[in-house]
């Protein structure tokens, strides 16, 4: 069974992906890597889940479901940098605000980045990951549905079954209330 993930979009991130009009568009690329400019999405497969989130004014919005399709780099990537002043993939330029330093591919299979879709607060205290070991922890500075501190998101976690079931309700439902306007 694939596993399914959690990766913190930040603020300069989404307003970057807004700025640049990919609101409604779906990501066909995202990027992993061993700098803290980039979660390392270590422990990811293809086929596995990856539920990008964003927090703004202590709310957590679900902004695009991902399905891993590789990591490798592909002929759409682009040719690979001969310097470090040539981009280090050219070919998914539209989508570098989700690059950084020491940046590799993992293309998706993805829904449309979208900034309306709130986690309810009652949601929030309920979400729970698992590291390699099976321990499991919660969201940390959860108050009256509302999350204080968005540290215990920042980086490339593994959800529990429970947790990612209700990320998938959540965007599912989502999606059936799109489809009936």
């Amino acid at each position: 069974m694939p596993d399914a993930f959690t990766v913190l979009w930040t603020q300069g991130t989404c307003t970057d992906l807004r700025k640049a009009g990919l609101e409604g568009r779906r990501p066909p690329v995202a990027f992993s890597g061993i700098h803290t400019s980039l979660p390392a999405w270590s422990g990811a497969r293809p086929g596995d889940e990856v539920y990008a989130v964003q927090v703004k004014q202590c709310e957590v919005f679900l902004v695009s479901r991902m399905r891993i399709v590789d990591r490798e780099r592909r002929e759409c990537c682009g040719p690979a940098p001969q310097s470090w002043r040539e981009r280090p993939f050219p070919g998914h330029h539209d989508w570098a605000m989700l690059g950084g330093c020491g940046a590799e591919p993992v293309h998706l299979d993805a829904t449309p980045v979208r900034f309306d879709l709130a986690v309810p607060g009652a949601l929030l205290p309920r979400l729970t990951w698992r590291n390699q070991r099976g321990r499991t922890r919660g969201l940390k500075y959860v108050v009256d549905g509302r999350l204080e501190r968005a540290v215990s998101l920042q980086g490339f976690y593994r959800l529990t079954e429970e947790s990612a079931r209700d990320l998938a309700a959540l965007h599912d439902d989502a999606g059936k209330g799109l489809k009936s306007r």
